[in-house]
């Protein structure tokens, strides 16, 4: 039996009651603080545990609390360090615990959102779609001493994100302390993780002769635009396939060559009826699936799917607080990111539970990530400070099936009028003003000096 004061909360805001219950089931002290000592090399736990840091920087990140320094202040009990300590331990955190932590959450996630029957529809039976792209962390405050004198913000990292569209999760991040790396010095941590019957979605920048082989050698596809710069063999003439809504689709064979081996493609153009934002009139895709198994249509398709990578990093960006300024520190800048990413996939859990209740139209056409996350700020802390940290432990004996069932019952409690997206109005064009002949011009002189 939940007390009077937890289902209380479960009427106000069940999207709050979500998110605090999945946290509980994925992130208890015990599974956090363990995968620190699995993924660490150097850094040790001492008097604060990992455990502790994910709880005070998930705060931050969720705009919960307006910075570390608050979060600190709020729960300088429960931290049980000073300020300078906390900080000392986050710009040490290894780059590979924070992939860590984006590869737990997201393989934890996973089985709820098939459970909860929120899962998108799948963009091409039989394949697992990986859409992966870049991201560079925004520029920081100068307070590191030797960055105190740059003009320019200092950059603390990048990082690649991999996501599933299917599950709406980010299922790995690849982190990288150098800003001014290229992406391509990340393609062989990659190329780890392919696996067969995979399809590799991405724009031009992964478009490289190795990338794209290494992938088929693994039995898997790429749909990935096409670079100027890499060179390929016509095999057959560029021929119509078929007039579609967004311009006329052609297609070829081709061949990419890489240190002594080949392989066979699919040559994607989409002429574009209307020009992009940059003004260009074709999109130019390779592709290794057969034929019979993908249409020229299909893959096109496909690549538009790219756009949902672009929809997290928004969401991580203007939604969330993915990159804290007053992180200069690079491993602590991609925690914090990473961190993000979770909160983006707690999120997708949330909207993938509203899915299976209110049905997949109407969440993924009118629910504002901002209004969900608003909602959740406004209600999260006075929740835990009314309902204590005990009350939440029964989350963890729950079968599967069972938790799943709860987050439907909680779904369906949510008014969803409180987050529909105000859909944005149509700029009125600026009326042509007419200029009168007979009139006189007046000039004003001012009389001040």
């Amino acid at each position: 039996m939940l007390s009077s004061i937890f289902e209380r909360f479960i009427e106000v805001s069940p999207v709050t009651v979500m998110l605090r219950a999945t946290l509980e089931r994925i992130f208890s002290a015990e599974k956090l603080d363990e995968l620190f000592e699995e993924t660490r090399k150097k850094q040790y736990t001492q008097e604060l545990l990992f455990s502790t840091v994910v709880g005070i920087m998930s705060l931050v990140v969720c705009n919960i609390r307006p910075s570390i320094s608050a979060a600190l202040k709020a729960f300088s009990k429960k931290v049980g360090v000073s300020r300078v300590a906390f900080y000392s331990k986050i710009n040490g955190i290894e780059p590979q615990v924070s992939q860590a932590l984006v590869r737990y959450s997201s393989k934890e996630l996973a089985p709820i959102v098939e459970e909860l029957g929120g899962k998108q529809p799948a963009i091409l039976p039989g394949y697992r779609v990986k859409i992966i792209d870049g991201n560079n962390l925004g520029k920081t405050e100068h307070r590191l001493s030797v960055l105190r004198e740059v003009e320019g913000g200092p950059l603390p990292g990048k990082t690649l994100v991999v996501l599933d569209p299917e599950l709406m999760l980010a299922i790995d991040e690849f982190p990288c302390e150098d800003a001014y790396t290229q992406e391509r010095a990340l393609f062989s941590q990659v190329l780890e993780t392919v696996e067969s019957n995979d399809i590799w979605v991405g724009d031009r920048n992964f478009c490289t002769c190795m990338f794209l082989l290494k992938i088929a050698k693994k039995q898997a596809y790429f749909v990935i635009r096409q670079h100027a710069s890499i060179p390929y063999q016509e095999l057959t003439q560029l021929k119509q396939i078929t007039q579609t809504p967004s311009g006329i689709i052609f297609e070829q064979d081709v061949k990419i060559e890489y240190e002594g081996e080949s392989i066979k493609c699919r040559r994607v153009i989409v002429h574009l009826n209307e020009p992009t934002r940059d003004g260009q009139t074709e999109v130019a895709i390779f592709c290794n699936l057969k034929q019979e198994k993908a249409s020229a249509i299909d893959i096109s398709n496909i690549y538009l799917k790219r756009w949902s990578v672009e929809g997290l990093f928004q969401v991580v960006s203007d939604t969330l607080e993915c990159e804290i300024k007053t992180l200069g520190y690079p491993k602590a800048a991609l925690f914090s990111f990473c961190m993000a990413l979770v909160a983006y996939n707690i999120l997708s859990v949330i909207k993938a539970a509203l899915r299976s209740v209110h049905g997949r139209e109407k969440i993924d056409a009118g629910i504002s990530n901002y209004y969900l996350v608003e909602e959740i700020q406004a209600t999260y802390t006075g929740m835990m400070i009314a309902i204590p940290d005990i009350e939440w432990k029964f989350l963890n004996h729950l079968s599967l099936s069972a938790f799943a069932s709860l987050l439907k019952q909680w779904a369906t409690q949510v008014n969803l009028k409180r987050f529909v997206s105000n859909p944005k109005a149509q700029k009125k064009p600026q009326p042509q003003r007419k200029r009168e002949p007979n009139r006189q011009r007046r000039f004003y002189r001012s009389t001040s000096c």
